[in-house]
């Protein structure tokens, strides 16, 4: 019997084993590899479903290893590659010609690379339309090395590529060290990527309020950590001698210190801020003129969401180095008011009983402090009061609160009787102007004219 590994022939004496009548069996064990490879993803998502609807917990986005579909993430295609090779070693054992597990080992492999790099990118850039070319790019180079791969021309290429070199100092680089080294290090990246994901969504499931202030930090600094050590590692599969790096680094860190002083600057404010937890996420506060709750904040800019819908990105030094409201930094209370006009014969002690007692039955007013109404102004068309209410939720709108407290203002005034002064003027006519008004008609006149 034949028991040597196609992986060593030739591309027609692949086409050659294709044909064979083993080659069905191969196809049986690979289409049980897979359906087995399926029916465990498929458990182990029922499983982890459970387990999260037991917690009361639902995912904010796509999972890494299980995708949106059964076979969308990096679980099947890993599973399947696993199971396929043990099957592969099986099939060698019994002395079975392989043909079908040449091919399939290699789709699998890709398949894994390209299912990792895809879901690690969209995880750690959920709306970057950069990665999206960067993941079809790697998933065409992934389908040409296996393509190279079974045919066998991929060692032939990479001796040719061997044989391009460059003299850089005391060391020699060849166009292949090259290409293998910046795929290691895009395989190192997305590694460290992947980690760095898995770690924050970890730090952050289930915080709120100062926790998560503090959570936020300890995920950014984490990430920058690995990506750090990611990168060090990736240069180092390049073929960069770190060591030489360190007096060109201390010349470029001085540059780079200079022309980044703003960017190094609102990063360290945005530790800073995460840090003392003068503002956190969710806190209501006003910058600039532009008011609104705190949505997320970055180690370089904070997000400021308005009732309106509208989103101001603010920079983290502008927060550390200007005024800032904070609508709720020590209370959630926030005190609004309203202005009504009445007339001058009001009686005010009475309307002020009222008045508070309307507003008090608004929802969303508080209690505790109650409404007060003030007697403000003497205006010139009427009397001017102050109508003073607390809220405790300012990130569900205040315009619509203060519309509601004057509707029942403006029913209470309409239901009581209570006038609202309309503005008047008046008007003399003094000096020749007077001279030039005509008289007016007295009843005599006017009958003598008939």
């Amino acid at each position: 019997m034949m028991t040597t590994d196609l992986s060593t022939l030739d591309f027609p004496t692949l086409l050659a084993a294709l044909m064979r009548p083993s080659l069905l069996v191969e196809l049986a064990v690979l289409a049980a590899v897979l359906a087995a490879s399926g029916l465990l993803v498929w458990l182990l998502r029922g499983m982890r479903d459970r387990d999260r609807d037991r917690a009361g917990q639902r995912e904010a986005r796509p999972s890494i290893w299980f995708g949106t579909h059964l076979v969308d993430g990096v679980l099947f295609p890993l599973l399947a590659l696993a199971l396929a090779y043990v099957a592969r070693r099986v099939l060698l054992e019994l002395g079975q010609p392989l043909a079908v597990f040449r091919l399939a080992i290699p789709v699998l492999l890709s398949l894994a690379v390209i299912r990792l790099s895809v879901r690690v990118l969209s995880a750690a850039f959920p709306a970057s339309a950069l990665m999206r070319a960067v993941e079809r790019t790697i998933s065409w180079v992934a389908w040409l090395g296996m393509v190279l791969w079974v045919t066998g021309v991929l060692p032939v290429m990479l001796d040719e590529l061997d044989q391009i070199r460059w003299k850089i100092g005391a060391n020699t680089l060849s166009l292949r060290n090259i290409i293998e080294g910046g795929l290691s290090a895009g395989f190192v990246m997305v590694v460290v990527l992947w980690i760095s994901a898995a770690l924050e969504a970890r730090l952050l499931a289930g915080a709120s309020g100062a926790q998560l202030s503090l959570r936020k930090v300890a995920a950014n600094a984490l990430r920058a950590i690995l990506l750090f050590v990611g990168l060090l590692m990736a240069l180092s599969a390049v073929g960069i001698d770190l060591t030489a790096l360190s007096v060109l680094g201390g010349a470029l860190g001085v540059g780079i210190g200079l022309g980044l002083q703003k960017l190094a600057a609102n990063y360290v404010s945005g530790f800073v801020i995460l840090a003392e937890r003068s503002l956190r996420i969710g806190d209501i506060v006003n910058v600039g003129g532009f008011e609104g709750a705190i949505t997320d904040i970055t180690t370089r800019y904070t997000v400021i969401r308005a009732p309106s819908g509208r989103e101001s990105i603010v920079p983290n030094e502008t927060l550390i180095t200007t005024a800032v409201q904070n609508l709720s930094l020590a209370d959630r209370r926030v005190l609004l008011s309203t202005l009504v006009s009445v007339d001058y014969d009001t009686d005010v002690e009475r309307l002020r009983a009222q008045l508070v007692e309307t507003v008090s039955g608004v929802p969303r007013v508080l209690a505790d402090p109650g409404p007060a109404v003030q007697l403000s102004n003497f205006g010139a068309d009427g009397l001017e009061v102050t109508v003073l209410f607390w809220i405790d939720d300012p990130e569900n709108g205040q315009g619509n609160v203060r519309s509601e407290v004057n509707l029942a203002i403006l029913a209470l005034l309409r239901r009581e009787g209570v006038g609202i002064p309309y503005p008047q003027r008046v008007v003399r006519f003094q000096g020749a102007l007077q001279a030039e008004v005509a008289p007016p008609v007295t009843a005599p006149a006017a009958e003598s004219a008939r």
